[in-house]
């Protein structure tokens, strides 16, 4: 059985040292999936310390099927029989709790506490504290720890799944760990080529005027104040050097087909 261990000491302005001082304590979890669910959601956020209580099963294939390639947060998850062991160590703790209860620490939404469970990793390692899918927590593991937080779910119907409740607190973590504007990851390759020139957006204009008249579109006696609308138009966005040589593609395309024109 793993062991509880805590996270190296680093830089407190990272904020994936931050991330990497909370731990995700799933009690008394019945379904492997939903283990698996967890780790996944923690993965996707930056999170990867994952403590479990007692799981009903564990370890599992369908956790590992669930965990959809986040296997080392399931590797290196450490099992417990308690929840004092499970926050052995830590300065700070969290119960995940949705019901109102008389006595318990202080109650707050998600996004309001984490910026607090932030701060308090700054001092060491802190704790998220979720319970079974069915009955939750006890009264007894929500008074272990220092404050209660929950997710503002629409009344009407609040039942959430315990591998959804763990992303969007693990969410709102990533969130306020980057001041509310976490790094981009994309893997697509942005495609612009050089903006156009003046001299080349000029002669498009020319080569348009030409097409309209050409056409019997414009004409050159009344011509109104199209150009200057047409010129609004297209000065509304950069212009790339591309896009400029695709509509002169295109006005030269119909310039072919102009009756005495070709």
């Amino acid at each position: 059985m793993n062991q509880p261990s805590s996270s190296s000491p680093a830089s407190a302005a990272d904020p994936r040292n931050r991330l990497a001082k909370v731990r995700i304590v799933l009690s008394n979890t019945s379904h492997p999936g939903n283990i698996g669910a967890a780790a996944r959601a923690m993965k996707t956020m930056g999170l990867s310390r994952l403590f479990l209580i007692n799981p009903k099963k564990y370890p599992d294939d369908e956790a590992v099927a669930r965990a959809a390639g986040a296997d080392d947060v399931l590797d290196m998850a450490v099992v417990c029989k308690t929840l004092d062991e499970a926050l052995a160590g830590t300065v700070f703790s969290v119960a995940l709790s949705a019901r109102h209860r008389n006595l318990g620490p202080e109650r707050s939404q998600a996004r309001d506490t984490a910026p607090l469970i932030l701060d308090k990793a700054g001092e060491g390692d802190v704790a998220l504290v979720f319970g079974n899918e069915t009955a939750g927590l006890s009264n007894a593991d929500v008074q272990r720890c220092q404050r209660t937080v929950f997710i503002p779910a629409d009344p009407e119907y609040s039942s959430l799944n315990l591998g959804a409740a763990v992303q969007v607190l693990c969410y709102e973590l990533r969130l306020a760990a980057h001041g509310g504007r976490p790094t981009e990851v994309s893997r697509t390759v942005p495609f612009a080529s050089p903006a156009a020139t003046n001299d080349d957006i000029e002669r498009f204009y020319v080569h348009l005027e030409r097409i309209m008249v050409n056409t019997g579109f414009l004409d050159p006696n009344q011509p109104r104040r199209l150009m200057s609308k047409l010129r609004r138009l297209f000065g509304r966005v950069t212009l790339e050097r591309d896009e400029i040589n695709i509509l002169r593609g295109i006005l030269d395309a119909v310039e072919k087909n102009i009756p005495g024109k070709s």
